[in-house]
């Protein structure tokens, strides 16, 4: 049995009866009208906005490089001396006043012996430096923690940036292959006082 709605005279007698009538419990009950339902109103349709695969999808993490290579580092860097000088340096036209040759040495002889060699360049009033440090060996690295190619190649320039060599060299750059390519650097320091 289906049951049917109320017309609206049924709905004006029960109001009517719902008025006369006294509740048992007042302070529960609030008045409640019987309307008859209303009648849903048409929406206009929603404009939706074009779409494309992947608009509101984020780009991927990036991957965390906490050092960056040696060619990033010197191609940053800011051109300290000429800059007429620096690119014929770059391309090996201007041919170094002193050279020495770290490669092969530990960490302990390396780093006196190139204090001792810069500080002397410069007392002597070199400008251009030539500081070989090869490129490393190829030996394939098993632990967890990578290590990088060259240990001298790595650390040399960071050497060249602290004290006391920092207050002799204006610019450090890789060499031209025709003084060592990327085993070895220039170092063009400042004029002495």
């Amino acid at each position: 049995m289906t049951r049917r709605r109320l017309t609206p005279e049924e709905i004006d007698l029960w109001r009517q009866v719902v008025d006369k009538a006294e509740r048992l419990h007042p302070e529960k009950f609030t008045a409640q009208r019987i309307h008859p339902k209303p009648k849903p109103a048409k929406t206009p349709r929603a404009h939706i906005e074009r779409f494309e695969i992947g608009q509101t999808a984020r780009p991927p993490n990036p991957r965390h490089n906490l050092k960056p290579g040696l060619h990033e580092k010197f191609a940053a860097a800011p051109v300290q001396m000429d800059t007429k000088a620096f690119g014929r340096m770059k391309r090996g036209k201007i041919s170094p006043e002193a050279r020495i040759d770290l490669h092969g040495m530990t960490l302990d002889r390396a780093h006196p012996a190139l204090n001792r060699f810069i500080l002397l360049a410069q007392a002597s009033g070199k400008r251009l430096v030539l500081v070989i440090t090869g490129k490393g060996r190829t030996a394939s690295d098993h632990g967890p923690i990578p290590s990088p190619r060259g240990i001298l190649k790595h650390q040399v320039p960071s050497w060249l940036s602290m004290p006391p060599l920092s207050q002799a060299v204006l610019q450090v750059s890789p060499a031209h292959l025709s003084h060592g390519g990327s085993g070895a650097y220039y170092v063009y320091l400042r004029k002495s006082k």
